[in-house]
């Protein structure tokens, strides 16, 4: 299951982690972020104990989501030492998300 990001827990989880993470950044009103979530989690099970998968909830953590300058979601960021390396803009195939974060494993 994919972690919940929140401006509480995110230095802790993601900047602080040994491992690559994917942080999506998603809203509840955001029909394309639902259809994304899915694959999300199944990325989140595949890549356990490998990278971190989590969610961020643009209306719930504004401080996040502001950091990152994020305007549209879905927006999908891949992080590997606490550093932005690769950017998804709008929804995407299972396939094309999994080679970005195998690219940082």
């Amino acid at each position: 299951m994919a972690l919940i990001l929140t401006d509480e827990n995110y230095e802790e989880l993601v900047l602080n982690s040994d491992k690559p993470e994917l942080v999506d950044f998603w809203a509840e009103w955001c029909g394309p972020c639902k259809a994304l979530t899915p694959t999300i989690e199944d990325i989140a099970a595949e890549y356990e104990g490998r990278a971190v998968v989590g969610k961020v909830n643009v209306d719930e953590s504004p401080k996040i989501t502001r950091k990152y300058g994020i305007r549209n979601i879905p927006t999908l960021l891949y992080i590997k030492n606490g550093e932005v390396v690769d950017k998804q803009v709008g929804t995407a195939s299972k396939s094309n998300l999994t080679a970005k974060l195998d690219a940082l494993i």
